[in-house]
């Protein structure tokens, strides 16, 4: 698509064609787009020099850069043992009964994904989930569905 093409040269315009580009325009798709799918990472490979597989090994390494579609809200919720000893899996059951989605799935009006993720740094007050980029922290079963709902209206 031509116009994915012209986007990633401006991207590459903007910060440069060296290996040391990569994360900068892939944050920047990320912003965009939300995702960075296999066309993208196609384009950034011919415009960095890159193999598409070195793009795609650092587009799938961060659990933050998404390399398929997501909803309109990503749902992080951590899955460390701390989380996990404090409730995590009352929590992800309340969310998957609210969205009436699994862990891994997209509520089909594209609103909402739902995912795990590796430490979001609030063990301490956890257990802990991340929408966009709003943390919520010491959550109860209710209090999730509440922070959920919330989103339903927006």
């Amino acid at each position: 698509m031509a116009n994915t093409e012209m986007f990633i040269r401006d991207l590459a315009d903007k910060h440069g064609r060296r290996r040391e580009s990569l994360m900068p325009i892939l944050q920047e798709v990320i912003d965009a787009r939300r995702y960075v799918d296999d066309e993208v990472m196609v384009n950034i490979a011919k415009e960095l020099d890159l193999s598409a597989a070195e793009v795609y090994g650092t587009a799938s390494f961060y659990s933050f850069i998404e390399t398929e579609e997501v909803g309109h809200y990503v749902i992080r919720i951590c899955k460390t043992i701390v989380c996990d000893m404090k409730g995590k899996d009352a929590i992800i059951e309340a969310i998957e009964n609210t969205l009436k989605i699994k862990l891994g799935q997209t509520t089909p009006d594209k609103k909402f994904t739902f995912k795990t993720t590796n430490c979001l740094g609030w063990c301490h007050k956890g257990p802990a989930m991340l929408i966009n980029d709003d943390v919520y922290s010491e959550l109860t079963p209710e209090k999730a569905i509440e922070i959920i709902e919330s989103y339903m209206h927006k």
